[in-house]
This record gives structure tokens, sequence and C-alpha cells, in this order.
């Protein structure tokens, strides 16, 4: 049988922008070899020169198309690569040397291996770390964060406020998340997005995550729609989604 359509009350819907991370130095060497995301050299991995790349061709397209300007918060996974991506494409732009601003920045100068200018907060939308929306966890390094405290100094106009402990309680070495528990937190956290009074949300988090997070949905819709719901990540890949309550 064909799907029927689908109406729900505008007031009870959000505008969901969901983002994948741009390229880091683990997607390079993992997909040259897949051991080496077990590697320590790659813990809480950053942005590669390519990865900076994609991020200013999203931010040029976020900018061009209204989104930027429709933004109401801007959350964002507690990593450095997330973290890059997202004041990379949603934040201000680039400090140039010599020139104080007002504000502390989103991201401070040479954040990572990828050397990169400081990155203005200047005219932006509110950004918060939330713990909810992390990658798959555990066995391997570069989804393990670092401390908060170094984050800090690091992003200084980035909320840290929703994540309870300094050090990374979340993941585990020897251990992987099972993907039950993964998809049970990825509605958690779409809960705490339907709790939030912002209607435009951006969220940058990680392929695993929000994979299995979208493959919950879409039963009910024909083929070409599951698949636009479904689909995998590319990195720095852009998929606006809308997010209703239905209770």
């Amino acid at each position: 049988m064909e799907p029927a359509p689908s109406l729900y009350p505008l007031h009870r819907c959000k505008i969901i922008h969901l983002v994948r991370h741009a390229q880091g130095f683990h997607n390079v060497a993992g997909e040259a070899d897949h051991r080496a995301y077990e590697s320590y050299e790659f813990l809480d991995a950053s942005l590669t020169p390519m990865g900076w790349d994609q991020v200013a061709r999203l931010r040029k397209h976020v900018m061009t198309s209204g989104i930027k300007e429709a933004l109401g918060l801007v959350v964002v996974s507690p990593l450095t690569r997330t973290m890059q991506t997202a004041v990379g494409v949603f934040g201000g732009s680039d400090v140039k040397d010599g020139v104080k601003e007002e504000n502390p920045p989103l991201m401070a100068e040479g954040v990572g291996k990828a050397q990169h200018a400081a990155i203005s907060s200047s005219g932006c939308p509110k950004f918060v770390a939330v713990e909810w929306c992390r990658e798959h966890m555990g066995i391997h390094p570069c989804d393990k964060r670092s401390p908060i405290r170094d984050y800090k100094n690091l992003f200084p106009a980035i909320d840290f406020s929703e994540i309870e402990t300094d050090e990374d309680e979340w993941w585990n070495a020897d251990i992987r998340e099972p993907d039950e528990d993964l998809c049970q937190r990825g509605l958690e956290f779409l809960k705490w997005l339907l709790r939030r009074d912002e209607k435009e949300i951006a969220v940058v988090s990680h392929s695993g995550f929000l994979t299995h997070m979208v493959t919950l949905f879409g039963d009910d819709c024909g083929d070409t729609v599951q698949q636009e719901i479904r689909s995998r990540f590319a990195n720095c890949a852009l998929r606006t989604v809308i997010l209703t309550d239905k209770k």
C-alpha cells in the first residue's frame, strides 16, 4: 500500500540540521587500514587540511541558503573534530592577527594538527556541547574526548555546562557500546532537543551516532524517503529533517 501523507501541528515541529564532522586524521588512516582506529596516535583526532576545506564549502552553503541566519542553537559533540567543524561552519569569521574582539572566540588559534586561525563568536547563535550525541563508544581512541578544562581554553565561547565530568567517563578502552544502547542514546538526545525552546537547531556529530539514530525512522515511508533518511553520512555532509513531538 502506498504510504499516506503525514500532517502535524507546526508548533510541535523543529527543523534539525544534522551534520557529520569533516575529515579527521583518523579517517585518512582508518580508510587505509581499519586497525588504525584502535591506535592512540589518533586520540581525539582533529581535522585535516582537507577537512577544513570541506568546512569552508559547507559554510558557504549555510551562509547563502539562509540556514545560519535562521539558527537558534548549535549542538555539538564534545570532541575536537566536531567542535572544529561546528565553529567553522556555523561560527563567525576567522580572527585576523592583531585584531582584538570584544567577546571570547569560538575557537582559539592553532587548535589541532592542521593549524587554523581563531574563529570569532560575533553574530553567532549559542553553541552547546552535549555528550548524548557523541560517537559510538569504546575501543577506538579517536572517539575518546579530552578533559573539559582543556576544551574550555581551546573553544572559549562553547557552553560546556551540560557536561557533568571533566574527564571522559563514557568511553571504555575494552568494551564497545552495544548498538541497542547507542540507538537508545539517540532517542534520548532527540527528546532533549524537543525540550529545548529553539525551533531551528544544528547538530554536529559523527557517522556512527547519526546513522544509528536515523535508521530508527522511516518505516512508514516509501523507499525513496527511507533512503533519504537513512543513508550514511559522508564527511561534512548536511541533512535537514523535521523533528516532531507526537505525544
